[in-house]
């Protein structure tokens, strides 16, 4: 019934109405945005690994932090994983969330924003003094109604970072990608790029990343691959510009644990190795399987076997196709099974995905945990499994609003385990 109303409901009324509760929000809770300097980070991709360098990087310096993202909301020294299926939950939460850490001494808050949180207007009511933008593909297109759309759901951020009272303000953006320009022609105090070309000579590996800062210091991060170091650039830029010093960002950087389902390796003594990752796009798919592939590592053969689907059914059919052929251009062997399918036949999901592959048959099992399993049975001693599109989403999302709890990490780990690893 409330998908029915919300499908009949014009998009206008829809929009004034959350704009109303947004802004109610703020007001019932005493507009706490205004006690915290408040970083903004929004892209497609990328996102939450930048929350989570930020709020390192601002903890080594000394400051109390608070962090809302996909992945989890912490204050100080408190963290909960965000099992809401949502980035910036609505009713209030992330303005209950800030007066929060405002009560608990935080003086930062580093928040994930996204296109549809932005379009249902859940950044507003929250001053901003900072927004870090990471990188933009396609994504959410029916939801927004087509690309066009999805750009300004993200462009409505940097314009209301120009609206933010609060000075100086700061815009640290990606130059390397094509709307890059359009963040970085933000009217604020502080606009700054950041390119790969700021980090040449570079070596990204499965291992992590080693790079010059702008040929001087030498920084080493235990981070895979070059959409890592991407990240790293945005957070080391943003707080270079807030004047934290650059021994205190690159201790930060060097030390930083794994980020939970994001290119987070499963260890349980196999012989080879088994990656989880949110990777629910074309680009962040194929930016995964490079890292990961045979040529990651010179001179060593190294089988690739994926576990894939679609995320969200009836979202973002174009990409399926092409998932699919990204898939059976990087792997060896592929299994394709249920991520997300809501109210869509999953057999028909699978259907769009495997119409991009051509050199190889991939196994269809929709039962994840089965699929999961073969999978792992599929690798010998210098493979490598990834595990793609839930990260460290807490359920399946099934017909009629069912629910299944999950966690990929937990169930590799559990394969692994029945498999004889320990």
């Amino acid at each position: 019934m409330k998908e029915l109303i919300k499908h009949m409901t014009p998009r206008a009324v829809l929009g004034a109405y959350h704009l109303v509760l947004a802004y109610l929000g703020a007001l019932f809770y005493g507009f706490p945005a205004k006690n915290l300097f408040v970083i903004a980070v929004t892209g497609t991709k990328g996102k939450s690994t930048t929350v989570e360098l930020i709020d390192a990087i601002l903890r080594e310096a000394g400051y109390t932090t608070a962090v809302a993202s996909t992945i989890r909301f912490a204050i100080g020294g408190t963290s909960e994983p965000n099992l809401y299926k949502m980035t910036m939950p609505g009713r209030f939460f992330l303005q209950q969330f800030l007066r929060k850490a405002v009560s608990k001494k935080a003086t930062h808050a580093i928040i994930e924003m996204t296109s549809e949180g932005a379009a249902q207007f859940r950044h507003k009511g929250i001053e901003l003094d900072a927004l870090v933008f990471t990188n933009l593909a396609p994504e959410h297109l029916e939801s927004h109604g087509g690309l066009e759309n999805y750009v300004a759901a993200k462009l409505s951020l940097a314009k209301h970072l120009e609206e933010s009272a609060k000075r100086p303000r700061y815009i640290v953006a990606n130059a390397d990608d094509k709307y890059g320009k359009d963040f970085l022609a933000t009217k604020v105090e502080v606009c700054t790029p950041f390119s790969l070309t700021d980090a040449e000579p570079y070596n990204a590996t499965d291992r992590g990343v080693r790079f010059v800062w702008r040929r001087g210091e030498l920084f080493t991060v235990p981070l895979p691959g070059v959409f890592n170091l991407k990240n790293v650039l945005a957070a080391l830029v943003l707080c270079e510009a807030m004047d934290i010093p650059l021994p205190t960002i690159k201790k930060a950087l060097e030390r930083m644990p794994a980020i939970a389902g994001r290119a987070e390796r499963v260890e349980q003594g196999q012989p080879f190795t088994v990656v989880v990752d949110y990777a629910h796009t074309p680009d962040s798919l194929k930016a995964l399987y490079e890292t990961y592939g045979p040529s990651s590592t010179p001179g060593v053969k190294r089988k690739l076997v994926c576990v894939l689907g679609s995320t969200g059914g009836g979202r973002d059919t174009w990409k399926r196709p092409r998932m699919g052929e990204i898939a059976d251009q990087f792997c060896d062997i592929a299994f394709l099974t249920d991520e997300d399918p809501y109210d869509e036949d999953p057999q028909k999901i699978i259907a769009d995905i495997v119409k991009g592959f051509v050199k190889h048959k991939p196994h269809i099992i929709r039962d994840r945990a089965k699929a999961i399993r073969e999978a792992l049975k599929e690798a010998g001693e210098g493979d490598a499994v990834l595990i793609t599109g839930k990260g460290t989403d807490p359920c399946i999302c099934r017909a009629h609003g069912t629910k299944e709890p999950w966690s990929d990490r937990k169930v590799a780990q559990e394969q692994l385990k029945k498999l004889g690893y320990h």
